[in-house]
């Protein structure tokens, strides 16, 4: 498995997740702006009407009580690029044709002290985005991120309210 990188240690770090998907490029681009296809692997039921920059969208939490999360489309490159905003944090996702598949890069700029929560987070959708097996295994890559990430960014929060790991 290949972790997280932390790109930027200040105020809004930035993590960053490179994985190589066995699929072209086309079929990536649609599992991750697709609403539909989304909602197999990412966190949150995106609603937006149409894809472009400027253009507003929701991140609704399904089976939460969490109020849906505002965002903005701040880079649209179809095929290429796409950067939103989720609350205060900044979501991008690149992708590159690489041989027969695509290079997938994630990255996010979020609070220093939700970093091992989120980066966490994103190994279990990146594992449904990559395998469309899903894994409860937050805890312990929670814990491999806090090991990582407090000494340099300070103390971490821990898993959002009314999440229970099931290996835990």
């Amino acid at each position: 498995m290949t972790h997280a990188i932390l790109q930027s240690a200040g105020e809004r770090p930035v993590l960053r997740f490179e994985r190589h998907l066995p699929r072209p490029v086309e079929d990536v681009w649609k599992a991750v702006t697709d609403p539909e296809a989304m909602r197999s692997w990412f966190p949150t039921r995106i609603v937006i009407d149409e894809w472009r920059v400027g253009a507003t969208l929701s991140h609704v939490f399904e089976d939460s009580d969490m109020a849906p999360l505002p965002g903005t489309v701040l880079e649209w490159e179809p095929q290429h690029r796409v950067a939103f905003t989720w609350g205060t944090d900044t979501i991008t996702f690149e992708l590159r044709a690489e041989g027969a598949g695509t290079n997938f890069i994630l990255t996010e700029e979020l609070g220093a002290n939700i970093a091992a929560r989120n980066a966490a987070g994103w190994e279990i959708c990146l594992q449904r985005l990559e395998t469309g097996a899903s894994s409860d295994a937050w805890t312990s890559h929670f814990d491999h991120y806090v090991s990582v990430f407090q000494p340099i960014l300070g103390p971490q929060d821990g898993p959002p309210d009314g999440y229970q790991d099931a290996n835990a």
